[in-house]
């Protein structure tokens, strides 16, 4: 699965983390809010990957959707054509030039990294510490710091801009940041379920073996 599959997956958003302008409180509110009060989110994103020197690796954009708890896809359209799906069961990675689907336990996969503030539940937030918040170029930024230091990220950003989830930034263990620039975001509008439901196409190589749902008493 390419780097760029962890975005979440990865999954995200501007350079390097800088000093804060104005630290302001309401931060970890506007996430609590994002986490619990957001059930549907969608939007284009145009997402940037910087080493640790600054200089700018690669550039990729696409389409996201979100639907809580535990459903999300994330497209890649360009360069190359790569989708996220999590089904709230199994999280299938599809890389369409190389004809290959990746599939992993949802929960396994995404355990204790930022992909759980996106299509996790309220207690995704149980898995990160609140690092401090401040005021940028406009955005209300949020500082998050894994509780797992085996999480392969060092820091999470998000930017809001009149509440509203619009920045993300991801520094990992590599001191590589990744910049998400979220654009034409809709919240809390139906999304169809089949978008969120993958089916693996003809002809292409499966890695890995999907678990079967846990059924619910009625």
């Amino acid at each position: 699965m390419r780097q760029l599959s962890y975005l979440v997956a990865g999954l995200l958003l501007l350079a390097v983390v800088r000093a804060a302008d104005t630290v302001v409180d309401d931060g970890e509110a506007l996430v609590n809010a994002f986490v619990t009060d957001v059930v549907t989110f969608s939007g284009d994103f145009e997402q940037s990957l910087i080493d640790p020197d600054g200089r700018l690796l690669e550039t990729t954009s696409g389409t996201l959707e979100i639907q809580r708890p535990g459903r999300f896809r994330w497209a890649y359209e360009e360069p190359y054509e790569q989708w996220l799906v999590a089904d709230g069961t199994n999280i299938w990675s599809y890389d369409v030039d190389l004809e290959q689907v990746t599939v992993k336990p949802q929960a396994d996969a995404l355990a204790n990294t930022p992909a759980l503030l996106l299509g996790g539940s309220g207690q995704a937030m149980d898995q990160f510490e609140h690092g401090g918040s401040f005021v940028e170029s406009g955005l209300t930024w949020v500082r998050l710091l894994p509780v797992d230091t085996d999480s392969g990220f060092r820091r999470v950003e998000l930017g809001f801009d009149d509440g509203r989830l619009s920045r993300m930034v991801f520094l990992d263990n590599l001191e590589q940041t990744t910049v998400v620039v979220l654009k034409n975001v809709v919240v809390n509008e139906p999304i169809d379920a089949a978008r969120f439901e993958f089916a693996i196409p003809d002809d292409v190589d499966v890695v890995g073996k999907p678990v079967a749902a846990k059924l619910t008493a009625d």
